[in-house]
């Protein structure tokens, strides 16, 4: 059986739309749900807090949680929205 590779827009969208469910969750539990390897999870939450659409924050010294920012959420309402524009059949 062929695996569908997911683009990176879809990975994004995919980290936004667990935390926006489930809430601050930490880094295993993000790999977890999104069903992702830890190497490209850190590479997608590193980019999702360059672009203020995620933030980490700190509970004690060595754990730290994931949340979606207001940043995120708009992003996510975007990306609802046009998946429930119908395609252009020419």
């Amino acid at each position: 059986m062929q695996q569908i590779r997911r683009s990176k827009l879809e990975m994004y969208v995919d980290i936004l739309k667990v935390l926006a469910h489930n809430g601050p969750m930490m880094q295993k539990n993000i790999m977890s749900k999104a069903n992702f390897n830890c190497n490209i999870l850190e590479d997608c939450l590193s980019f999702l807090i360059k672009n203020e659409l995620i933030e980490e924050r700190t509970l004690q010294k060595w754990k730290s949680v994931f949340a979606v920012t207001q940043n995120g959420i708009n992003v996510l309402k975007y990306f609802k929205e046009l998946e429930q524009v119908p395609p252009i059949i020419e």
